[in-house]
């Protein structure tokens, strides 16, 4: 047992180590687009009981410094008034702005439908998605469409961090989050793109339409964005490219409830079963064992079958390389206040990756008002 929990221990150290100093080297581009290189960009944003916050974003999208945009905002049969919200938007917009409203049809990824359906009717030629609840910058599709128009990439994959953190758990989530982002950029920048996250994507529409779109996939709730990722790398190897541009941060809320946080995270989990890549899944069998090794070393220093200089070296060489590459994450997505709650979330977070782990095993998950499974 000694063994096996130093090997894996080391293992995670040397990989930690490397998504750290891949992360250094990741250039931090300029947001400068050149007129005659300016693409048409479809804004898609899929929503389902978004009243509280979808005329924030619209006024975020209206103050956009690039202006070569149109946006769908495609309401699945929300019960509140978030789509009389945006089409009373629409009729005083500065940009075009298209409400889509779509039919309460029984469909196992309610939020791929959307998407594909927005996209039927995109004039633009690069579609970047973003979710009803976030927030971007002045600068934000300006930082895309410059990223673009520099690597000529068939998917982009933004930085996406919270709003603010009220409390202690706002902040736990903002460690966590900024971890997911980190691992997700330093992948794709050694070409093993992993994860990304649809709340700040972008793609070319022909290659969305070459890949099939979400055809395969389309029976599952949730990966509208990393199983389109994994299927447009394995068409274009060196076309997923990761913006590392604090212009293009999208922020969004962090969860306030446990049974909301329980239930993305939920569904989060369950997707590592249906990747047909054997890397992701194979890097995420490695961060539960990963995560399990510093739990069976207290158990077993506590039970007596582990020594506890061994067991310091073990949970050392988890902790010392992930404070350093998780320091840098939050540092660019302008988190610094939260460096001071990496140890605490260290201390946590091989709990909740196990708990996931297995809770992913189980099936179904209620989101936006609907059970999925």
């Amino acid at each position: 047992m000694t063994f096996f929990l130093l090997a894996v221990s080391l293992l995670y150290a040397l990989f930690t180590f490397i998504l750290w100093l891949t992360w250094l080297r990741i250039p931090q581009v300029q947001s400068v687009v050149v007129d005659g290189d300016a693409p048409v960009i479809t804004v898609v944003i899929p929503v389902r009981n978004e009243a509280e916050s979808i005329e924030d974003l619209l006024q975020d999208l209206s103050q956009q410094a690039y202006r070569h945009f149109e946006v769908v905002v495609a309401d699945d049969s929300s019960t509140d008034n978030t789509l009389a919200i945006v089409q009373a938007y629409a009729r005083r917009s500065s940009f075009d702005l298209h409400p889509l409203p779509l039919t309460n049809e029984q469909t196992a990824s309610p939020k791929k439908r959307a998407i594909t359906q927005s996209i039927s009717l995109a004039k633009g030629s690069l579609i970047v998605t973003t979710d009803g609840d976030c927030r971007v910058g002045p600068h934000w599709l300006t930082a895309i469409a410059a990223f673009y128009s520099q690597t000529n990439a068939r998917l982009i994959s933004g930085p996406v961090t919270f709003t603010t953190e009220e409390n202690l758990f706002d902040s736990l989530q903002t460690v966590e989050f900024a971890s997911l982002i980190g691992t997700g950029a330093c992948s794709m920048a050694l070409d093993f793109p992993t994860m990304c996250n649809g709340a700040n994507l972008c793609y070319v529409k022909e290659v969305f339409v070459e890949v099939g779109g979400f055809a395969g996939v389309d029976h599952l709730a949730s990966g509208d964005d990393e199983f389109l990722m994994h299927k447009i790398a394995a068409r274009y190897p060196n076309g997923v490219r990761f913006l590392k541009n604090a212009n293009a941060i999208v922020r969004t809320k962090p969860h306030r409830s446990m049974r909301a946080f329980y239930n993305q995270r939920k569904r989060w989990a369950s997707k590592w079963r249906a990747y047909e890549s054997y890397l992701p899944s194979l890097l995420a069998v490695f961060v539960f064992l990963s995560n399990a090794a510093p739990i069976v070393a207290i158990v077993a220093w506590l039970t007596g079958f582990l020594n506890g200089n061994t067991t310091l070296v073990v949970i050392g060489l988890k902790a010392v390389p992930e404070f350093l590459f998780l320091r840098q994450i939050l540092v660019f997505l302008q988190k610094k206040s939260s460096v001071n709650v990496i140890p605490l979330t260290q201390l946590i977070y091989p709990l909740y990756v196990v708990f996931f782990g297995l809770a992913a095993q189980g099936k179904g998950y209620v989101w936006k008002d609907r059970k999925l499974s």
